[in-house]
């Protein structure tokens, strides 16, 4: 089956900029760049990627652009433009005529206040994505699952993704409200979610399979196939899961659906998300980069 990872990071890594990368993340204290992935996704079978931003500066959504544009394996970007700002509209139309451009995030979960997202020069911003034809990319904590509901109601035309299935407390095996919040979210058929992020919201080293296993069937019974994707988070994932070893884990979960089910979440809801050209998909192979 051909498979799309959706949610990967590239880095030079530097101590002030990644300061959330605290000492028992000490491991990805380090660069990870498009050669580091390269040979991670051949061993795990990995078709291409989208490649997500980890610092909110327009200097690195035009650096990953860069890089996509440098190698072929790289489906798509989700970068950061400042939604914010009132010369956002400017900042767009320098961006958009890229279509290596899929999608955009703002890191709400690093937000003081938790209404974040509700703003109003927020939720300005985010309006006017869907005119240039990007999704936007939704990464919070469970805690922000409430506001986020109230948010997507705002947008009913907008493509929306979540990523790391809203973070729930995995670590603590706690399921409620999470749950709750989760299937009345997927109720908005605008949404997507990505299988990702789950063994970081564990504890690193005593994680268990079974421990995941409500987290996975909660996802799958509210998004169903058609609008769930797999994702890595490598280089993140592996300070407490290999990439190969998470990439088994989801397709175990998944090998209960069909086939073509499996390969919805494998691949085709990530391309009818980010709006990947299939043709583009098929005809950039993965090793061969385009410069």
């Amino acid at each position: 089956m051909k498979t799309i990872d959706s949610h990967h990071h590239f880095w030079k890594y530097d101590p002030v900029e990644y300061s959330w990368i605290d000492d028992p993340m000490e491991k990805i204290r380090r660069d990870f760049l498009p050669e580091d992935l390269a040979m991670v996704i051949k061993d795990a079978g990995v078709d291409g990627v989208i490649s997500v931003q980890a610092r909110q500066s327009l200097e690195e959504t035009k650096w990953l652009l860069d890089l996509s544009r440098q190698n072929s394996f790289i489906k798509g970007v989700v970068g950061w433009v400042p939604l914010t700002s009132p010369k956002l509209e400017t900042i767009l139309s320098g961006l958009t005529h890229d279509h290596e451009l899929k999608s955009v995030r703002h890191v709400i979960q690093g937000e003081s206040d938790d209404n974040f997202i509700l703003r109003d020069d927020f939720n300005r911003g985010v309006g006017l994505l869907e005119k240039v034809n990007l999704a936007y990319d939704i990464l919070i904590l469970e805690k922000h699952l409430p506001q986020t509901i109230e948010f997507v109601d705002m947008h009913p035309a907008q493509v929306f993704i979540l990523d790391h299935i809203a973070k729930p407390k995995i670590g603590k095996n706690i399921l409620s409200p999470w749950r709750e919040n989760m299937i009345e979210l997927a109720r908005r058929q605008n949404v997507y979610c990505k299988i990702s992020g789950m063994v970081t919201e564990a504890d690193y080293l005593g994680w268990t399979e079974e421990q995941l296993q409500p987290y996975f069937d909660t996802v799958i019974e509210a998004f169903g196939p058609d609008r769930l994707m797999f994702g890595s988070d490598w280089p993140v994932c592996t300070v407490a899961c290999e990439y190969r070893r998470w990439i088994e884990i989801t397709r175990k979960n998944i090998s209960r659906l069909s086939a073509s089910e499996q390969e919805r979440i494998l691949s085709g809801t990530a391309i009818e998300a980010y709006k990947l050209d299939n043709r583009h998909i098929e005809s950039k192979s993965v090793f061969k980069p385009t410069n």
